[in-house]
């Protein structure tokens, strides 16, 4: 039989808050079995209002993102998702990657491919420049205008 967890995955948490920050987006939730987990972070300062709702399930934890002890992503020089669609880094399966962090690239050159409705599209560098970190992994969805590549 299937063992059940205790506790909340904190990697998980951590990985929710982390595409907050990268997308720009407010709230995110995630539901699965009898586990849901809604991770939202603070706009801009409103006026506070509290909140009247009550529910019969269990409530929905929500988490402030974490402060870890990681760098400060510059994500103006990031290259973005033009397109929703499943992100690949390398031309074919087992083959080398088209970057890694350290290339220097040059504007035009394919920085990956992003497969949307059954076509491959090659992401071209906006600008010539360094590679500082690749914020996305191989096979993985994508939304559009997600941070992909950071280029210096």
């Amino acid at each position: 039989m299937a063992e059940k967890k205790t506790g909340i995955d904190q990697a998980l948490i951590r990985d929710l808050a982390n595409i907050l920050n990268e997308t720009d987006l407010t709230e995110i939730e995630v539901e699965q079995d009898a586990l849901r987990i809604r991770v939202s972070r603070a706009g801009m300062p409103m006026m506070a209002m509290p909140q009247m709702a009550y529910q019969a399930q269990p409530a929905p934890v929500a988490v402030a993102p974490v402060i870890a002890a990681e760098p400060v992503r510059n994500l103006a020089n990031a290259v973005t998702a033009p397109m929703v669609g499943t992100v690949y880094l390398s031309p074919a399966p087992g083959s080398r990657p088209f970057i890694e962090v350290g290339s220097i690239v040059k504007e035009g050159q394919t920085l990956l491919i992003i497969e949307a409705m059954k076509t491959m599209n090659q992401i071209p560098a906006p600008r010539s420049g360094k590679v500082v970190e690749i914020l996305t992994e191989d096979s993985r969805p994508v939304e559009y205008g997600e941070a992909l590549v950071i280029i210096e």
